[in-house]
This record gives C-alpha cells, structure tokens and sequence, in this order.
C-alpha cells in the first residue's frame, strides 16, 4: 500500500513580492524566513498531509512572479489539480492583475478554467498599510469563481494552515474523494 492516498499538483501564481515563496516556505517547515529572495522560474515542494481519513501528498509549485517569466506558466500548471491566486494586501495593483494571470494560467488548457482556486491576500499583519479591503478583494473573488477568499501571514503564521487546507479539501472533493 502507498504512504499516500492522493496526490495533487497545486500552483501558487500571483506578482512578485506578495508572499508566496514565503507562504509555501512556512506551510512546509513552519519557519518564516524574510530574507527570501526571488523565484526564478519556478519552485517546488512536497508536503505530505492527514485530511479526514486521507493522506495526501501535495506537490507544490512556487511560480515566479515576474512579468519576464510569465511566459512558463502554461508548462508548469499542466496537470494541476488546484490554485492559489496570491496578491498582497498592502498593494492594490497585485490583486488588480487577476486577470493577467489567470489568462496565462489558462491560455492553452481548457481543463484548468475548471480547477478550484483559492483567493489569498498575504501580508495580513501589515494592517495599517492595507490597500485593499477585504470587501474589495471578497467581490474579485466572487467576479472570478474562486472557491475562497483567506487573509493570512506567512510572518506570524496566522491561516496559513488554512489556506491549504481549504484548497486541499476542494481538491478532493473535485476529484469525487470527499
């Protein structure tokens, strides 16, 4: 029998600097490092979970946010079972360009305008140079179908359990194991 029950390709997409390297970096070690510097290309962890009765294997992939390295994308999200959308709640022009990424994410594989995608602000403890508000960033996620909407950060560690765990689920009961 394998350690694992399921295994999912997840991609984290979103401009660079909102958080996300530091984001996978605290899910899967627990330790925030601020002293990250920028994803070339793209990035790649595993972490293994118990989600009910279920052990899930997540391979997680860290995408660079650079304009430069857009053109990736398309080849990187192939079989991808789940997203998280990441933006920084302290810069409004990141949660703006949504739509950029999800035409990248999205321009040649149809099956991946279907897949569940979590909406995350990151930078939840910079409150008092917050751009965007959590009404504001709540309507883009409806406009765009996302399965979620999850403030947290990656420094104090506040939902980022969350954030997995809810896009995990939503995996799951994608692919009929709920």
């Amino acid at each position: 029998m394998s350690a694992h029950d399921l295994v999912f390709k997840l991609v984290i997409f979103g401009d660079g600097g909102v958080g996300k390297t530091t984001l996978t970096q605290r899910y899967v070690t627990g330790v925030f490092n601020d002293g990250t510097s920028m994803t070339i290309g793209s990035d790649f962890h595993i972490k293994k979970l118990q989600i009910d009765d279920k052990r899930v294997l997540l391979q997680i992939w860290d995408f660079a946010g650079e304009r430069q390295f857009r053109f990736l994308l398309p080849t990187y999200v192939r079989g991808a079972s789940g997203g998280i959308f990441m933006y920084d709640i302290t810069r409004f022009s990141s949660l703006k360009n949504v739509n950029e990424w999800l035409t990248a994410l999205t321009s040649e594989q149809d099956d991946l305008k279907h897949i569940p995608i979590v909406c995350v602000g990151g930078k939840a403890d910079l409150e008092d140079k917050r751009a965007v508000t959590p009404s504001m960033a709540r309507m883009i996620a409806e406009e765009q179908n996302f399965i979620d909407l999850v403030e947290c950060s990656a420094k104090t560690g506040d939902k980022v359990e969350k954030v997995f765990e809810t896009i995990t689920r939503a995996m799951m009961e994608r692919s009929g194991q709920v």
